[in-house]
């Protein structure tokens, strides 16, 4: 079953003309696809113009859920200072509509998961990095929607809340949501990604399983990280 459908002839900043052109792709119900690209590729446009966050995008973007059914993890936290890591998630639960025991059995569990049941009443902008990236994936987890768009996640995440992150995604997939996922660290998309979308200057210049990422590089034994630079 499609998730989304995102057909995007052009999309940029007013009159700082098209950064990207020609973007078409499809996530499906329990797909991973993984959003790579070199520093100005058009893979932050790409999302913007998903979330609605672009004026200047002309094409057609279709959730099958709706857009309400659709959680962003952004890359660089976005945090209230006089919030604490609770009233945070029940700010979220709210936007999102969840009934009081469904958000608290789905907040203690990702809390226990993440390891931030001891700091649910201390304020966010006060953590670390890493801790700060845990909040904004407890945050886009506790939906349960049925697309998952995330931006760089891995930074500042360490080893076993990485472990932990990507559990998360392995169930949410067997749930039936589809990802979208940008990120540089190839060797974990290698691994965990069954579909990919390389960018590079505002257009697509591989796209599919690594095999086909393969083809399109003309590397049939290449890693992820040796297509990426033969094609961008």
């Amino acid at each position: 079953m499609e998730k989304a459908s995102i057909h995007i002839k052009k999309a940029g900043y007013g009159d700082s003309g098209a950064i990207l052109r020609d973007i078409d792709f499809r996530i499906l119900e329990g797909q991973l696809i993984g959003l790579i690209g070199p520093n100005g590729a058009g893979k932050s446009t790409t999302i913007k113009s998903m979330l609605g966050l672009l004026k200047d995008v002309e094409g057609n973007i279709e959730f099958a859920d709706g857009r309400a059914s659709v959680a962003y993890v952004p890359e660089h936290p976005v945090l209230y200072e006089e919030l604490t890591l609770w009233e945070h998630m029940e700010l979220a639960a709210a936007a999102y509509g969840l009934e009081r025991p469904v958000f608290e059995e789905r907040a203690e569990a990702l809390l226990a998961q993440f390891k931030l049941s001891a700091d649910r009443h201390r304020l966010p902008v006060a953590f670390s990095k890493g801790m700060q990236q845990k909040v904004m994936l407890i945050i886009g987890f506790l939906n349960r929607p049925s697309l998952y768009i995330v931006d760089e996640p891995f930074i500042g995440l360490d080893p076993r809340a990485t472990k932990d992150f990507l559990e998360l995604l392995r169930k949410e997939r067997e749930r039936g949501a589809g990802i979208l996922m940008s990120t540089h660290v190839l060797d974990t998309a290698e691994r965990i990604c069954d579909s990919f979308l390389l960018l590079s200057e505002g257009r697509i210049v591989a796209q599919g399983t690594l095999d086909e990422v393969r083809q399109e590089s003309g590397l049939p034994d290449g890693t992820l990280f040796d297509c990426f630079h033969a094609l961008v």
